[in-house]
Parts: C-alpha cells; structure tokens; sequence
C-alpha cells in the first residue's frame, strides 16, 4: 500500500516579459505570444480520454502538501537517496535473471533492484530487453511497481517520435517534432503528445522524456535536427506548450528538454562536449522561450543538456553541473520548481571532468533532482549517501529533491495507489483507428 493517501500538484509558472523573465502563475498567453499555447478549437478527442482514462488519476493542482511532508518524514536517508535515481534495468520481466543487472547493482533482476535500493524511477529500453511486445511491457511494469509497494515509481520512456521512438513498433507511427512544427498548427502537438501519453499509460509507464524544446537554429546540428519543433524560438514556443497540455489531458507527466537549449551546436554531447557562446540575451531571446512555455503549460520536469554556455557560466562545466545555470537561469530567473532531471549520465559530455561519483554529487548541488541513467550506480548512490552524511550535501537540500520527486509523482496520482496496467486495454488503445488518423492527419498537413 502507498503510505499516504491523497495527492499533491504543482504550481509552477513562468512569464516572459521585456525580454527577460520573471516567477509567479502566469495567465494562458495571447495567441501567438512567447510561450503561448494553441487554439481553444484544438481539444484533443474526447473518445481518446474516455477510452484510456483511469478512475482516480488526479490532475494538477489538487494537493495537499502537508501529506507529502509526512511521506518525507518517514522516510530513511538511504531511502531518500534511492529517491534521486532514474536507472535502467536489464529484462523482460521484473524478475528476469541478468548478468548486467548482477555486475551493475549486485542483484540478478529487476524486482530485486527495486527492492534493495527503492529508486525513484526506471527507464525503459529496446536495448536493455525491456520492449518486447504489449503483454510484455505490461507485465515488466506492473512487476516493476509490485517490487515499489511503499513509493510507486516513475516509469519512464525516450518517446518522442520521429527519429527517437524507443516503443516501436509497438505505439502508434506518428511524425517527428519538425514534421509537426512543419504544419504550423499548435493543436497538432497537442493531439500528437495526447495519443503517444495515452498509449505510454496503458503499458504502465507514467513519464515521458518528450517535448523537444531544443530550438535547431544550426543547421549542422548532429543530435537534435528532426526532433526539434523549428529554428525560430516563437514558433518552437507553442509547440512545445501544446505537447505538454496533450501529455496532461493523457494523465502522463511530460519533460522539456534539453536545458538552456541544446540547438546551437556542432557537436554530439552523447560523444563529446559541446560548447554554445551565447550570451545570456541571445539565449533569452534563441533558446529560453520554449523552456518559458513549458514551464507555463505546469510541465512536469525539465532535462538539462549536457553543454558547457561559458557566457552563462565560465567555470567550463556543462549545464547539468552548473549551479548558475540550474539554480541561476532554471530556478531563479524562470521561476522553475519541478522536477529537473539530468540526461542520460552515461553520455560522454558529462564525464570529461569528474568520476561518475563526483558528477551524481555536483549535479544535485547545481540543481538537479533526478540523476538518469548513472553508469556506475552503486559508486553514485555510494557518494551522494557521503556527501550527505558529511554536510557536503545537506539534508534540506537533500529534501528539497524528494520533495519534488513526491509532489510530481502525486500530481500524476502516482502515490493514491500503484497504478495496474491492463494487457487487453492496452491492445485495445494501441495503434487503434483514431491514433492512425491522427498521425495521418498530421501528415497531410506537413509542409
């Protein structure tokens, strides 16, 4: 059973006026405002929402904090610690037996995993044995947050159509982000991000790695290319707004990414490091609009890049370890307080500098909440568990992460009980008539 019993939301909001941007709620924007949203005539299909909605799945804005506290209050340091990982695990089932899995954590399965060191969340992967077919998937995640009775679980996807869809063939083929920015119709997004969020739910998982709020300005640009909305930041703006209100009508947590903006560069951050020289009003002006819409449409959580903006922060770290641009830009200027998730800590961009131990600890003092995909686990998770018993961390900073994790988990109704996916709803839903019309549909409208 959960340890408590209602559920929380999140009230984060952002505006952009005067070319800088300001906290506070934010009214919807004018249409065609930076950080605006689609038309009133966009509503996604009502048949879409009966057809995946689950009785008790609470929306935005119906909290009560005080529950999270005592969550938070009963909880153990090492449970807390648990709380900031975002691992992947090896398998097809939750108690699948791999060897990847027995080097990585000392433990042969997924359920087993979960059990000792009670993460925040999984990700799934094709790779790590993870994607068979529907049956499977449900199974792994109805496993998976059996293993998580007290704290159900993130699960989380990379599902953002196009060139990056981690579920094919299993989801609906809808077009990538440029093919939808291509249409010049903000609704689209919208309808695009509730079919892709409500085939995501019914196989169990709750959070998606998608929208790209990337502005691709280069041209030569090898990781994001396609999967941005566009090259012109007022354009990418409602967007990305759009595809996060089509993630929440589908009840599924939705994550901007890469941030400060991952658009300008030349470099692969997944192989090297890139560097971007903006300037703190180029990046107000090229990069942080799509951040502000997001933020304005109460997105969920915002991924950092992997790039070092030395005129946004000159100490040469990239941006998932720099406090300035996590705390100073994210928190502070943009008036952020969700959920900021690192990239893939695997990648090479954020290893050039420090050990994987050291980078998990730095990054949760820039900013960060939820460390994804750390190569060595038990080395992170080992030093963050130091940096906290000796002050390098401390506690209330510490909190203030789970404090996060548990406000969104709640907000999605993660934490009133553990979501149950079914099988034969989920073959139902899948690629059904109305997904196909509408990736048709998008399609002929693509410019």
């Amino acid at each position: 059973m959960a340890r408590w019993m209602c559920v929380t939301g999140i009230a984060v909001i952002a505006t952009m006026a005067a070319g800088c941007v300001g906290t506070g709620r934010a009214a919807p924007p004018a249409s065609g405002a930076v950080g605006g949203g689609e038309s009133s005539a966009s509503a996604s299909p009502a048949a879409t929402r009966a057809e995946t909605a689950t009785p008790g799945t609470a929306r935005p804005g119906t909290a009560k904090p005080a529950d999270v506290e005592a969550v938070l209050a009963s909880m153990s340091l090492e449970e807390k610690v648990g709380q900031l990982f975002m691992p992947v695990l090896y398998g097809q089932a939750a108690d699948t037996v791999s060897g990847e899995n027995q080097a990585r954590f000392g433990v042969d399965t997924p359920a087993k995993m979960v059990a000792r060191y009670r993460p925040g969340g999984v990700i799934l992967f094709p790779w790590a044995g993870n994607v068979k077919n529907v049956r499977q998937v449900v199974a792994l995640t109805n496993g998976l947050q059996k293993a998580s009775p007290e704290i159900p679980l993130l699960i989380g996807a990379d599902q953002e159509n196009g060139q990056v869809s981690r579920l094919a063939p299993l989801v609906t083929n809808l077009p990538g982000a440029s093919v939808i920015g291509s249409t010049g119709d903000p609704s689209l997004a919208r309808r695009a991000a509730e079919v892709t969020g409500s085939e995501l739910r019914v196989l169990g998982i709750n959070l998606d790695f998608a929208p790209v709020a990337d502005v691709n300005i280069n041209p030569r640009n090898p990781v994001i290319g396609p999967r941005a909305y566009g090259s012109d930041p007022n354009k990418v703006a409602p967007m990305v707004a759009a595809a996060v209100r089509g993630f929440h009508d589908a009840g599924i947590a939705a994550t901007a990414k890469h941030f400060p903006g991952h658009g300008d560069t030349n470099v692969d951050s997944h192989t090297g490091l890139p560097v971007i020289r903006h300037s703190l009003s180029q990046w107000k002006r090229l990069d942080a609009p799509p951040f502000a819409a997001a933020i304005g449409r109460d997105v969920d959580a915002i991924m950092s890049a992997h790039v070092v903006m030395p005129k946004l922060d000159p100490s040469g770290d990239p941006a998932t370890l720099s406090r300035p641009i996590l705390t100073g830009l994210l928190r502070e200027r943009l008036g952020f307080d969700g959920v900021v998730s690192t990239d893939a800590l695997d990648m090479a961009g954020v290893r050039k500098r420090y050990d994987d131990g050291e980078v998990a600890v730095r990054a949760i003092q820039a900013g960060v909440d939820l460390l994804l995909m750390p190569p060595d686990y038990r080395e992170a998770r080992g030093a963050l568990l130091a940096a906290v018993k000796s002050g390098k961390i401390s506690e209330a900073r510490l909190d203030q992460s789970v404090r996060r994790l548990l406000k969104l988990k709640a907000a999605r109704g993660l934490l009133e009980r553990a979501p149950v996916a079914d099988p034969a709803k989920a073959e139902r839903v899948l690629r059904s008539a109305g997904h196909l019309k509408v990736a048709r549909l998008i399609n002929s409208r693509a410019r």
